[in-house]
């Protein structure tokens, strides 16, 4: 737990986001507005995830890396979905939200992947 206190802080928002009642709001308006919110918190999970990784070691381990910072965020994701849809009565599961959630992890590992492979062509 004290090597991931970025990621604790980021997915305590995002589960209380998720399970809290959601007031009306004038975003309503802007389509797609609840998808782009749910991209951009896994997308900061996903992103928390790599940054509390590179912290605690000194190298990158791709083989626990990536299932850490793709599986864990989709995982929670899909479960949360899964707590909105039959532990409230006031949200619901959605599979767009799921793919949403699970594109701004992907996108968001992606970046990282980008910049390692930047990073490691500029001191080839």
């Amino acid at each position: 737990m004290k090597r991931y206190p970025l990621t604790l802080l980021v997915l305590a928002a995002v589960v209380v986001a998720s399970l809290v009642p959601i007031p009306e709001t004038p975003l309503e308006g802007i389509p797609f507005y609840d998808k782009w919110a749910h991209f951009l918190m896994y997308a900061a999970l996903c992103l928390a995830l790599w940054l509390d990784y590179l912290r605690g070691h000194p190298r990158v381990r791709w083989a626990v890396a990536l299932p850490l910072t793709i599986v864990f965020p989709i995982a929670t994701s899909g479960g949360l979905e899964l707590a909105q849809a039959y532990l409230t009565t006031y949200r619901s599961g959605d599979w767009l939200d799921f793919a949403a959630n699970s594109v701004g992890v992907l996108l968001a590992t992606l970046v990282m992947c980008l910049y390692f492979a930047l990073r490691r062509r500029g001191k080839g």
